[in-house]
């Protein structure tokens, strides 16, 4: 087979469900959309020979059963939801790649000793609803139906009903599978690491750890031509004073630490009152936890240190602490092999700065997870990109990989 040809074709036909005029798609969680992708998806399983079934919540499988060890199951796939004007290749790739892999391993080798399995899960984004992970976390019975039950989009539209429009409902068993050994996700990087070093695979060895902060200073509104500047209480000053100084020390420290200063809201936000109060987010991301927790006291010391000497008062509120994620050693071996077959020289082991669906997995089962460039870095975009030829890359490394932990003893 032509893994070009076929993969263009099926990135066609599967784009079109939640097709946008100006390119990109809109596919969010239980939309018709979604039930459109996820039908026609359940039909091009059936029509290469795989085993389909969909889960309680609507993750959909497609297995090709092992001759050997059929109890024994080797998975690969992505999300089939989308961001709000997203691209076409974040989460699709992954689920694509993995049945362009399988169908030709089943054309070239046959009935594999291991199962096979692609697995479309139901969503990852939180992009219509405020619950992210919601396909991998129901696996492992980490979704509650307490965190669901009351919540809605942004019609007023309520999680469950929309989950019980497409046919589906609460999980009914509290058993996580103990057949899979293995789990591989490939997907676009979503950077610019790739593309700049001129790498054509990314082999990931874990995800960033992440923590995101509420800050909320408060100093004294006051006339803007009335108080003199020794007299102010300025809490824009404060917090430009806090991103000038954690930026520069996160650029001392370097790689692989970010830091993002990415809302902020000066009250009362008018042109001639000094700000006596600002909100705003803080999110730093580092592979390494002690390093993580190490920058999290500077800044948390760094806020501290400024509000008392501009003398005000401060709220920190830590609203998202999570630990780095490693992935499988063993597997990743695999696919750095597989990338040196198939592209010499031309990848990179490196970290995601992103979560994916591969931290839920990681917890539970081996898993590991490989990247392909993203054209100028953009995704969450509709002008998200990749070159052909590097997806092409990606599902001959994977279908690679698959082989190995599927064909072989």
């Amino acid at each position: 087979m032509d893994i070009q040809s076929t993969f263009e074709a099926l990135d066609k036909k599967f784009t079109s469900f939640g097709g946008l005029d100006q390119g990109g798609i809109t596919r969010l969680l239980y939309s018709p959309e979604w039930n459109e992708a996820v039908r026609e998806l359940e039909s091009t399983f059936k029509e290469e020979g795989l085993e389909v079934s969909f889960d309680d919540i609507g993750n959909l499988s497609g297995r090709l059963v092992g001759s050997k060890y059929p109890e024994e199951t080797i998975l690969s796939g992505s999300h089939i939801d989308t961001v709000v004007e997203g691209g076409h290749l974040d989460g699709q790739f992954g689920i694509l790649s993995a049945l362009i892999a399988v169908k030709y391993l089943k054309e070239k080798y046959g009935q594999p000793l291991r199962t096979l399995e692609v697995l479309s899960l139901a969503e990852e984004e939180g992009s219509r609803f405020p619950y992210a992970f919601w396909g991998s976390k129901s696996l492992f019975n980490l979704a509650n139906k307490a965190d669901v039950e009351t919540i809605a989009d942004a019609e007023g539209i309520k999680f469950e009903d929309a989950m019980r429009e497409s046919g589906f409902d609460y999980r009914q068993t509290e058993k996580v599978r103990d057949d899979i050994k293995a789990f591989v996700e490939v997907h676009i990087e979503q950077g610019k690491v790739l593309e700049t070093e001129e790498k054509t695979i990314g082999v990931v060895n874990g995800i960033f750890g992440q923590k995101r902060y509420t800050i909320n200073l408060k100093g004294e509104a006051n006339h803007a031509g009335t108080t003199p500047m020794s007299l102010r209480k300025d809490t824009v000053v404060a917090y430009s004073e806090i991103v000038n100084d954690l930026t520069k020390r996160a650029r001392e420290i370097g790689e692989p630490l970010v830091l993002t200063f990415g809302h902020v809201t000066p009250v009362p936000n008018t042109v001639n009152v000094v700000p006596g109060e600002i909100t705003f987010s803080v999110d730093t991301r580092h592979i390494d936890e002690a390093a993580l927790n190490d920058f999290a006291k500077e800044i948390e010391a760094k806020i501290q240190s400024v509000a008392e000497a501009n003398d005000m008062s401060y709220d920190i509120n830590l609203w998202m602490d999570e630990a780095p994620t490693l992935m499988d050693e063993k597997i990743i071996n695999t696919i750095e092999q597989a990338a040196k077959d198939n592209v010499g020289e031309a990848y990179k082991v490196m970290p995601s700065g992103a979560g994916h669906d591969s931290q839920i997995f990681a917890d539970f089962v081996p898993t590991a997870m490989l990247f392909v460039p993203s054209i100028d870095g953009i995704s969450h975009n509709t002008n998200e990109e990749t070159e052909v030829k590097d997806l092409v890359k990606g599902i001959e490394v994977l279908k690679d990989v698959l082989y190995e932990l599927a064909y072989k003893e």
